[in-house]
């Protein structure tokens, strides 16, 4: 497995995702923001903080020339995973339906986080069971997911809700911390993963879910 994690001007999780994805046996290629041209099985775009977040998380970084490639990546059919600011990415290319607004708080959230497994019938989450019940963290200001009704239905009748949140830290419409695209190979959350792989750190599980892609 062939992984690219793409790599912006203040992203802060990239090294991170790259170790969790070292760790299960991928072979991982930084890519910086600028590049155009790249191939891999999987793209990841990663926590952090584009371009400073200004006018709005991500609305900067889906004008970088590296997201030509991860729309390229995206219409050949390929999986993309976003985390966080990278789940805010793909909103804002429409690659996942919603939007992204301010934590109904208004407050930065940075925790460790309950979460249950909604669907697991896709290659992300097929480690797990259906309803089984996980902890990561979060760290987010913008992570209160939203869309209207009609592609709430959407989601929800075509199994696209990955996880909720069992506790509703931000005022996600529906709980809702992850979703997918219709096909199944366009993965978005706003939960850390690669923050939760190492046991001497308190969780693996977050390798768990990074292992359903090693397909």
């Amino acid at each position: 497995m062939k992984v690219a994690i793409i790599r912006f001007a203040g992203t802060n999780c990239e090294f991170d995702t790259v170790y969790a994805f070292e760790k299960i046996g991928a072979e991982v290629e930084l890519i910086w923001h600028e590049e155009k041209n790249f191939k891999a099985d999987l793209v990841v775009l990663p926590g952090g903080f584009s371009y400073g977040d200004y006018l709005r998380s991500a609305a900067i970084a889906k004008f970088a020339p590296a997201m030509q490639g991860v729309l390229e990546h995206a219409k050949k059919g390929g999986f993309i995973l976003g985390i966080c600011n990278g789940f805010q990415m793909l909103l804002e290319l429409k690659l996942l339906k919603g939007a992204m607004i301010h934590n109904e708080n208004l407050s930065f959230i940075s925790k460790n986080q309950a979460l249950k497994v909604i669907s697991n019938n896709n290659v992300f989450l097929r480690k797990f069971k259906k309803d089984e019940q996980i902890i990561l963290p979060i760290a987010h200001g913008e992570g209160n997911y939203f869309a209207d009704e009609r592609t709430l239905k959407e989601l929800e009748d075509k199994d696209l809700i990955l996880l909720k949140y069992t506790d509703n830290p931000n005022g996600s419409i529906l709980d809702i911390a992850g979703i997918c695209d219709e096909n199944k190979k366009i993965f978005g959350l706003m939960p850390h993963p690669e923050r939760a792989c190492e046991e001497l750190l308190g969780s693996s599980v977050g390798l768990k879910m990074l292992e359903g892609f090693m397909i």
